[in-house]
């Protein structure tokens, strides 16, 4: 799995005014628990870049002040006004304890639907797990080779080793519809059929005079 590493810096002073200087010197605060210890820290904006902006689950390597901590992202803070990283929390592993973290889907294979001139809707793009950090991976992959037209993936359908999926088990995860097109065809097949099966029917007998 990837993992991003921040070097980061003790803070050793806290409140309004030591915060508004970190960030006017282009760092951004940040806080990891979970662990022993919740470690107040500081690090350049630009280092949390590739963890922060990316739609990938990925790991972080913190070292502080000559410590190393190996953590998930769990909160952000952005400024209401600029859009600026604000503040980061983070989640330490520690094997053995459980975490809770969300993990994106990867959607394999071609649906019998869609090869059927359908159109693939995904729902949700990642779920929510509980699982052991030795457990933990980039992505949680999604068969759709069997999804038929008309047909739905819910979270229940979803094989996850080792994880307790916490989403309610009767969510959408991907669908098959009808394209335009396709309604298209069978409304003008539908119509086609319909004069054929009136020159089909028996005549009426004529009454007797």
């Amino acid at each position: 799995m990837k993992t991003i590493t921040i070097e980061g810096h003790l803070r050793t002073e806290t409140g309004k005014r030591a915060t508004r200087l970190l960030r006017s010197q282009e760092n951004v605060p940040g806080v990891i628990y979970g662990g022993k210890e919740e470690v107040s820290f500081y690090a350049p904006a630009s280092a949390f870049k590739s963890l922060v902006y990316t739609g990938e689950f990925q790991l972080a390597q913190v070292n502080v002040e000559g410590k190393a901590y190996r953590c998930i992202l769990k909160d952000l803070q952005f400024d209401p006004v600029s859009d600026a990283l604000n503040h980061v929390d983070l989640l330490e592993l520690v094997e053995g304890k459980t975490v809770k973290a969300t993990l994106p889907l990867k959607f394999t294979g071609t649906s019998k639907g869609v090869k059927e001139g359908g159109k693939l809707v995904t729902k949700i793009n990642s779920i929510k797990v509980k699982t052991l950090p030795k457990d933990l991976v980039e992505n949680i992959e999604v068969d759709i080779t069997n999804l038929e037209l008309n047909g739905n993936i819910r979270i229940q359908d979803i094989q996850a080793k080792n994880m307790e999926i916490l989403n309610s088990p009767r969510i959408p995860v991907a669908s098959v519809v009808m394209t335009r097109q396709l309604k298209q065809e069978e409304a003008s097949a539908a119509t086609s059929a319909a004069p054929a099966a009136a020159n089909t029917a028996a005549p009426k007998e004529e009454k007797k005079k």
